[in-house]
């Protein structure tokens, strides 16, 4: 009998830096309910859906920058959504940033929680791979200071919910195979990532007319290559002078799009999604345990950078 979850992919238009939490809350609450009315049992918002994108600016106030922080989950602004999720039966997936204190340090994470129909969270995830850089470089038309804001995460954990395996990434994980494929030897059925990406790169502006291209591309290949829905879901519009990509997707595990939002505003994308559609794509092309050579792959974890082979000078004959 086939296993199926309503899905709904919860886009966002820009939120400005003056918008306060209570205002953004109400419109992921809205989002919440249409999901509710439409059969949905589960909302996937994107990253960092509590605030403005805030890497993009250099701060040094640290009262400044904790205010973008999430010190509790949840918390006395952010209850609403647990306990109108638990109300209506539909759970949610929610990235926001994480500040926690830890052996009397503290620790800043781009963090992403899987609340369940219940209003209780089953499981929490931090991102990876941070893109961008740590040091002030105001030469940008805008910064990404992901690496000054935020530690990395450890690990791309699964958890079993919604009658499936759920697994979770945030923005730039959805670039690299390793976040789907270490998923995937996990029996991933379905992976929720928010992001929050801008049309320019400031660094290689060539690549500009090609972010939508590439932002399919990486979710559809990692959909296909694992066997695995993904729920891709933007930030989008101009926010705070800086103009962020949409498309808002939901991909099937046979890389297919098949549901898509079409604008750059606050949007749902619903597609019903059959777990059990993973099994035709896990048991004959990526069957992992017949096809797969893991001798062969050593490079893949013991060596981080790239290094070409060293030119060898042939021996004249």
């Amino acid at each position: 009998m086939s296993r199926f979850i309503n899905v709904a992919a919860a886009q966002l238009g820009p939120i400005q830096r003056s918008d306060t939490r209570s205002e953004i809350i109400e419109r992921l609450l809205a989002h919440l309910r249409q999901a509710h009315a439409m059969g949905c049992q589960l909302v996937v918002f994107p990253e960092l859906a509590l605030t403005t994108f805030f890497p993009r600016w250099y701060m040094e106030d640290p009262e400044e920058v904790d205010a973008f922080y999430e010190k509790e989950m949840p918390g006395p602004t952010t209850r609403v959504l647990f306990d109108t999720a638990a109300k209506l039966g539909i759970g949610f997936y929610l990235g926001y940033a994480e500040l926690t204190v830890e052996n009397g340090r503290a620790h800043r994470y781009n963090t992403s929680i899987l609340v369940g129909q219940d209003g209780k969270i089953i499981g929490k995830y931090r991102k990876v791979h941070l893109p961008g850089h740590a040091e002030h470089e105001p030469w940008r038309a805008f910064q990404h200071l992901e690496k000054h804001y935020f530690e990395p995460g450890q690990s791309f954990d699964v958890w079993r919910a919604f009658g499936g395996v759920m697994g979770m990434a945030l923005c730039n994980d959805r670039r690299w195979s390793e976040t789907y494929r270490v998923m995937g030897l996990q029996g991933v059925e379905m992976i929720m990532l928010g992001y929050n990406t801008p049309v320019h790169n400031p660094p290689a502006p060539e690549h500009d007319d090609l972010s939508m291209f590439h932002n399919q591309l990486v979710m559809q290949a990692g959909a296909y290559q694992n066997g695995t829905w993904v729920v891709g879901v933007a930030k989008a519009g101009e926010e705070e002078g800086c103009e962020m990509i949409g498309g808002t997707c939901i991909i099937a595990p046979s890389g297919e799009i098949v549901a898509a939002c079409s604008t750059k505003g606050d949007e749902l994308a619903i597609a019903r999604c059959d777990l059990d559609l993973c099994h035709s794509y896990k048991s004959t092309t990526f069957n992992f345990e017949r096809h797969r050579r893991p001798e062969a792959y050593g490079l893949i974890t013991s060596r981080r950078g790239a290094i070409a082979p060293a030119d060898v000078e042939m021996s004249p004959a």
